[in-house]
């Protein structure tokens, strides 16, 4: 099992962290397969279904039968309760669009990487003294690469992926790096409604291969 830091050196070094859910468990698992084969391995499936923690399960199967170096986290974790079922379920890191010391002490707990959202500076001042090394900054569309920047300033090091509403293409993903993020997190923008409603998944292999490309040219 990865370390803390190392899974965090991880998603910083692949540059963009997809992140999806669907109701559908073999829908699931061909997004992780197609993510994979485009290079990803580090992939976030979020909670947001009541399916999420049997298709969680299901991918963490895949994980272990097909796709050994991949890291595998849960995302929209709201609360300890829930925190508690998937680090049962095997998650090899923890996601959530809020600051919870609930959360935050099931992953100090087991040793586990948390990533929390926050919106304001005393999110991001509350989500460190928690022992958060990474914030993702959510909803990103809403403060946008000019928030980054001025943040930054009040907190010198501090690690920042926006995430939600991130777009897809090179002069979005370029603002944010500019302004100073460490990865951006990318949902809806890269595994499109019309992907999964046409079972597209090669357009998502080329979709997967430019968004890694704009990373590379940001930076």
């Amino acid at each position: 099992m990865p370390t803390k830091s190392q899974i965090q050196d991880s998603i910083i070094k692949q540059g963009i962290l997809p992140l999806f859910y669907n109701d559908s468990s073999e829908v699931s698992i061909a997004i992780t397969r197609k993510l994979y084969e485009s290079g990803i391995r580090v992939i976030e499936y979020t909670n947001r279904g009541e399916a999420a923690l049997d298709n969680f399960k299901a991918l963490k199967r895949l994980q272990k039968e097909e796709l050994p170096d991949l890291l595998l986290g849960i995302g929209t974790i709201k609360s300890a309760e829930q925190a508690v079922q998937f680090v049962d379920a095997g998650a090899d890191f923890l996601i959530s669009p809020l600051v919870n010391p609930g959360v935050a002490a099931i992953a100090a707990k087991n040793d586990l990487l948390w990533i929390p959202g926050c919106m304001t500076p005393t999110e991001i001042y509350n989500a460190q003294q928690l022992g958060a090394t990474l914030i993702k900054l959510f909803p990103a569309n809403i403060l946008g690469p000019a928030f980054v920047s001025a943040v930054k300033e009040l907190f010198p090091g501090v690690l920042l992926m926006p995430t939600g509403g991130v777009e897809m293409n090179q002069e979005n993903i370029t603002a944010w790096f500019d302004a100073g993020v460490s990865a951006v997190g990318m949902g809806s923008k890269l595994i499109t409604k019309t992907i999964i409603q046409n079972q597209a998944y090669n357009q998502l292999y080329i979709a997967t291969l430019q968004a890694l490309q704009f990373v590379q040219s940001a930076r």
